[in-house]
């Protein structure tokens, strides 16, 4: 039987941290924390904890379950609580519990004595409330209302109704900071009561399931501010519609997207054949299409729609209203597929649980719903128009893959590196964009090397949405890590150190595996090394050569980083120029997303370049002749869109030959400047990293140039060319040999030049 006896309890989710320590047996609490935080949880959490464990002198080897507030509350501090929690959790072994921040409050509220009913009111930023109506009786807090986010007014309209309709209102929550006049008139409870406190996350964790840490994900109440938008428009009739992208359903030409307005009439022809007596007319399917807790989305191919699917959020439930699929193309896993997007988006929007009603004479439909973890739960007499029966169906959301997020995972072993095993064994977390990606390296050698790539979340709205970033991450980081360390045959106590990006990148993104790792560290024990995401991509080059002649000249060249560097030695750089606007991938994205080609626009458009004139079009080489190492691409950016304005309806406007102009223009302007470097300070080696470093012109081109000023041309692994977490464990595994180490109180920056040293 296990010795392990505590919980370990926070919540991050406001202004504030709470922290306990209690005995799991009876919840008595045995060491407490609670205080102010002014957006510094992710560099105070840990510490305090530390604190904590040292007062109490309980070890962490005795903690049997972690528990984190999921929200709703500041989004940034609900992912530093879970994703610190996931990383304990992980590195422990142990459960993971997930709770909610504002039932937390209320029975902050109870500990104090109220009794009767509370609303918290909860800060959502941009002058929304998240609240929450709930009960205090002697027995406990009843919750009465489903998390939700209103207007600030709307919601004080709706406590101002609710205190005439129930006894004893008291308003508590750390949104009356912002909006305490507009409540101005009702009972507001002390300001004490107005976050969770120590003792009552013990209360609201008590009687909860205990998890797997990657099954706990934040209380979103709502879709990101881009997939939002993108309904609005995609819902609007009279206005032209999205040319929005896709998701592929791996091996096929079938694509997967949101339901467009226009696309109705297709749809009512489907359901006509079907659905019979059941189908909808485009009036029903256009008035769903507007209501904001209603997730509609469609697969094609060919531009024609073949399946469809629509659900509906009601509490904390999923209500399957449609799901159809065309005759021709039934049995090859379509309605698998789109079922699980339509139950991302309203998992999104905070259901839980998935429910439904089928015909009792549809065989076929039951047999897929049992399929996908669903039971028969009740039956409705005489439910449909023609008399039939209704079996109601249960179960849970049926989304594909959720461990990682509903990402693909790309994984590679080396199982040499295993069988010789050399210290230090470090594992490396990079999560500063669209990749979580987790790697373990022995002695710098590469042992497990997983991605988990975000792109077919990002492709419809041509370019990398931060908040959608942020949530792939918090959903697939656990997915990834073990994934990693399974490939790897090692087991987390074998660690050495553990390793991060901590800068440049989107702090959202960043934050994630930032929490993450540093959980990880606290929990083992272990040191915690940071990175520059920039200098990552330098050492992805020893992936190539290990032995590289120094000094040398760098170019990297990634999604927002366009920039050339002297490196003197490994750890001592001089960045000689950069981008003074977009960045070379900018570049190429935004003029895909303009044409119309997809994201990201790199590879489109190297493959339409390929078959294309490099010389066709003169377009302008920015900066080329100026006496420095910057570099500007918004001007050839700008002359490619007039280009096209001016010239797209001529007959003999060649699209491959536009793209191969293009991308011939910032050649040259990248080999000029890096073939000037390496003459002025006489390196022996050029470098090449990041994510166009894939790009096989610019590749030539390089290679070109080197050989004709005589030096030698290293160039990272086309595998490690975009963003991945072995790059990092390279940097780690030289820090971890001169004892450069951080402290818990490390906290991630967007913007940190490669010069700067740590």
């Amino acid at each position: 039987m296990s010795d392990n006896k505590y919980i370990l309890a926070f919540d991050t989710a406001n202004e504030s941290i709470s922290i306990a320590i209690a005995n799991l047996d009876d919840f008595s609490l045995c060491a407490s924390f609670c205080g102010e935080a002014h957006r510094a949880s992710n560099t105070m959490l840990l510490p305090e904890v530390e604190k904590l464990f040292k007062k109490s002198k309980i070890s962490k080897g005795e903690i049997a379950c972690v528990a984190a507030g999921r929200g709703p509350g500041s989004f940034t501090g609900v992912r530093i609580a879970l994703a610190t929690a996931k990383g304990i959790a992980t590195a422990l072994q142990i459960p993971l519990i997930g709770f909610n921040t504002l039932e937390a409050v209320a029975w902050n509220a109870w500990e104090s004595g109220i009794r009767g009913h509370v609303f918290v009111v909860a800060d959502a930023m941009r002058h929304e409330i998240y609240p929450l109506l709930c009960e205090l009786s002697e027995e406990g807090v009843k919750r009465l209302s489903p998390d939700k986010v209103l207007k600030a007014q709307a919601c004080a309209d709706e406590a101002f109704e609710l205190s005439t309709k129930v006894d004893n209102l008291t308003i508590v929550g750390d949104a009356l900071h912002k909006y305490f006049d507009l409540f101005e008139g009702l009972n507001i409870g002390n300001q004490e009561l107005w976050v969770p406190s120590a003792q009552s996350l013990l209360h609201v964790c008590k009687g909860q399931n205990q998890k797997n840490a990657g099954e706990i994900l934040p209380v979103y109440t709502r879709l990101s501010d881009a997939e939002e938008s993108e309904r609005e428009k995609l819902a609007d009739i009279s206005k032209k519609n999205l040319n929005t992208g896709v998701q592929n359903l791996e091996g096929d030409n079938k694509n997967f997207e949101p339901l467009d307005a226009k696309d109705i009439p297709q749809i009512v022809e489907l359901e006509k054949q079907l659905m019979g007596t059941d189908a909808w007319n485009n009036k029903k399917f256009e008035d769903e299409l507007k209501l904001n807790n209603r997730s509609w989305w469609v697969c094609k191919q060919d531009k024609n729609i073949i399946a469809y699917a629509g659900a509906m959020q009601a509490d904390n439930k999923m209500e399957l209203l449609k799901i159809g699929v065309s005759n021709k193309h039934q049995k090859q896993g379509i309605a698998k597929h789109i079922i699980s997007y339509v139950a991302n988006d309203i998992r999104d929007l905070g259901a839980q649980e998935l429910i439904l009603e089928v015909r009792k004479k549809n065989t076929a439909a039951q047999k897929f719903y049992q399929k996908v973890g669903m039971k028969q739960i009740a039956t409705r007499e005489k439910y449909y128009s023609d008399g039939e029966d209704a079996l109601v169906f249960g179960g849970p959301l049926p989304i594909l893959t959720k461990d990682v997020g509903g990402m693909n995972l790309k994984t590679d072993s080396n199982s040499s590196a295993v069988n010789d095993v050399r210290h230090p064994i470090i594992f490396s977390v990079e999560s500063s964009c669209d990749e979580t990606a987790c790697a373990i390296t022995c002695d710098g050698e590469v042992v497990s090397d997983v991605v988990a790539s975000q792109v077919d979340f990002h492709k419809r709205f041509g370019g990398v949405v931060p908040e959608i970033a942020s949530r792939k991450h918090i959903e697939a980081i656990c997915g990834v890590a073990d994934e990693c360390i399974e490939k790897s045959k090692f087991n987390w106590s074998d660690l050495d150190a553990i390793a991060v990006t901590y800068a440049p990148g989107l702090v959202g993104a960043l934050v994630v595996g930032m929490a993450f790792v540093k959980g990880l560290a606290f929990a083992l024990d272990k040191p915690l090394i940071i990175v520059n995401h920039l200098e990552g991509h330098l050492y992805a080059n020893k992936l190539t050569q290990s032995n590289i002649k120094l000094p040398a000249i760098a170019s990297i060249i990634s999604g927002g980083n366009t920039l050339l560097v002297h490196v003197k030695d490994w750890g001592n750089y001089k960045t000689l120029g950069t981008t003074i606007d977009d960045a070379a991938g900018e570049a190429f994205d935004k003029l895909a997303k303009y044409l119309g080609l997809g994201y990201p626009g790199g590879p489109v458009i190297s493959k339409l370049a390929k078959d294309g004139d490099p010389n066709a079009i003169k377009f302008p080489r920015a900066m080329i002749k100026e006496d420095n190492y910057n570099f500007s691409l918004s001007g050839l950016k700008t002359a490619v869109i007039n280009y096209v304005d001016e010239h797209k309806s001529d007959k003999d406007f060649n699209l491959n030959d536009l793209c191969a102009s293009f991308e011939q223009a910032i050649i040259d302007v990248q080999v000029s400047k890096a073939r000037r470097a390496l003459q002025e300070t006489k390196s022996k080696s050029f470098l090449f990293g990041g994510g166009v470093a894939a790009n096989p012109s610019l590749r030539s081109d390089y290679e070109k140039m080197c050989k004709e000023e005589n030096v030698e041309m290293i160039m990272s692994p086309l595998s490690a060319c975009g963003d991945n977490a072995a790059m990092i464990g390279l940097v780690a595994n030289e820090r971890f040999a001169n004892k450069k180490f951080s402290n818990l109180d490390s906290d991630v920056k967007a913007h940190a030049p490669l010069d700067v040293k740590y």
